[in-house]
């Protein structure tokens, strides 16, 4: 699913982790999202010349709305909810908490709101909307800090 946030988000990825997925794939999930989070909070600096916001995205039956504001302040809203407990190795209750930690890390708000029928869709959807949502508010737009207050 990272590879669709790269995809659709309009940068490259390179990423590895070692975890215990001998127990279950919480962990390694979760800090994979920190660790993701973190890194593009660093990159953005102090987020000087970006858009800030951004996305909605259908797929199929599915429609996958993800919202984000790189304010430095994290929040996660998370609507939708997963019938299948796992798509392969995929536990879907982590889509909500890798968002969450997503947003922690990132210092962002972050709302997805996912619709549908099919899991493997709507769990796509969501990081693939979310890949669209940061190519929007990274997107250079100016050269000073996307906020009335002067900082973010």
């Amino acid at each position: 699913m990272l590879d669709q946030v790269a995809a659709h988000g309009g940068f490259s990825l390179i990423l590895a982790c070692e975890g215990d997925l001998e127990i279950d794939a919480h962990h390694s999930l979760e800090d994979v999202a920190i660790a993701f989070g973190t890194a593009l909070s660093r990159a953005l600096g102090e987020r000087r010349g970006i858009g800030r916001f951004g996305f909605s995205l259908p797929m199929d039956e599915t429609e996958a709305h993800v919202l984000i504001d790189l304010s430095g302040r994290p929040y996660s809203v998370f609507e939708g909810s997963f019938e299948a407990s796992h798509i392969g190795a995929y536990p879907t209750e982590m889509t909500r908490h890798i968002f969450r930690s997503l947003a922690d890390s990132l210092g962002a708000a972050i709302h997805v709101r996912v619709t549908g029928e099919n899991d493997h869709h709507k769990t796509e959807a969501c990081f693939k909307a979310f890949g669209r949502a940061l190519r929007q508010a990274v997107a250079r737009d100016g050269g000073g800090v996307p906020s009335t207050k002067g900082v973010l």
